[in-house]
């Protein structure tokens, strides 16, 4: 027997955090929240669909982890540390075992991440998650995508591209490997990079994440900053997996157009460099510039086969 939509909040989301700033959650309303003393609230929000943001039939645990994952890596942009979310959630059956997956995957993140659900909605109709989370950065460290400047070095973290080419293995059944696997594993799991994030608040000019695509996302900070950038092609971290399932070519356009990465694009002054944490990989790929986004490749001017994903650019 399937449960209704108050046995499935119950069963599967209604949890209760020994957490003192969380004066009242799921139950009623609306939550209280306690912000604490000298810190800013920063909120950021997004929504996967069935069949657009992951193939159909993903496993519903990796669909709660991603959905949480994605809406932490906004917050790790801005520097903020993740505290609270709120969780909207369309199914189109009440299927406890679809139910069960889905929370074990979202609790998964959120449990490392101390983040408390305290209320949402849950409704049938086609399969969609929203997760809106909430976070606290201090009164005057939030990092935006605005402060960049000509002579800024560029960097990226971790592998940009390995997200995409994951979701090129999944659509395409390619082999099992264990750089197939790897790949896979990349775009259903995503890494959130919170803590670099909290780090780079203080010593970063911009930052944002990697979502739409490195070129594409790096055209909204370079927008914002009023500046341009030069990318060096061949900089790019291209992974051994990668390289040992798609051709070169291909591993570029990835890295350079694929998103879904959810790793950190950001700015930093040249000599700042030695400040940047040693846990996360982080390499430089360029420099920010008075004008343009402009790739190099070869000691070359180079013209990408495409920038990055629009939803509505179809």
């Amino acid at each position: 027997m399937s449960d209704g939509e108050f046995d499935i909040i119950a069963r599967y989301f209604d949890r209760h955090v020994a957490r003192e700033d969380v004066l009242l959650g799921i139950g009623d309303d609306a939550a209280v929240l306690s912000l604490p003393a000298n810190r800013r609230l920063v909120i950021a929000m997004d929504t996967l669909v069935d069949g657009v943001h992951f193939p159909k039939g993903t496993a519903a645990a990796d669909i709660g982890y991603r959905a949480l994952a994605v809406n932490l890596s906004d917050l790790a942009a801005m520097g903020a540390q993740p505290e609270w979310m709120t969780l909207s959630l369309c199914a189109p059956v009440s299927d406890p075992a679809w139910f069960d997956g889905f929370s074990r995957g979202l609790f998964e993140l959120a449990d490392r991440y101390q983040v408390a659900l305290v209320g949402g909605d849950t409704v049938k109709g086609p399969l969609a998650v929203t997760v809106q989370i909430a976070g606290t950065v201090e009164a005057d460290r939030w990092l935006t995508r605005a402060g960049a400047r000509p002579g800024d070095l560029l960097f990226v973290s971790g592998v940009p591209g390995e997200a995409a080419a994951g979701l090129a293995v999944i659509q395409g059944s390619l082999p099992v490997t264990s750089a197939t696997r790897h790949l896979r594993q990349r775009f259903l799991r995503p890494e959130p990079r919170v803590s670099l994030g909290r780090c780079l608040r203080n010593m970063a000019t911009a930052a944002m994440d990697v979502s739409d695509g490195l070129l594409t996302d790096l055209d909204k900070l370079a927008g914002a900053s009023g500046c341009g950038a030069r990318i060096d092609v061949d900089a790019l971290p291209l992974s051994s997996a990668l390289l040992d399932t798609f051709a070169r070519d291909a591993c570029i356009d990835y890295a350079l157009a694929g998103g879904d990465d959810y790793e950190l694009l950001f700015t930093i002054p040249p000599q700042r460099v030695v400040e940047l944490p040693s846990d996360v990989a982080c390499t430089q790929i360029g420099v920010m510039t008075e004008r343009e986004v402009q790739c190099w490749r070869d000691g070359n001017p180079f013209v990408p086969r495409r920038r990055g994903y629009d939803h509505f650019d179809m």
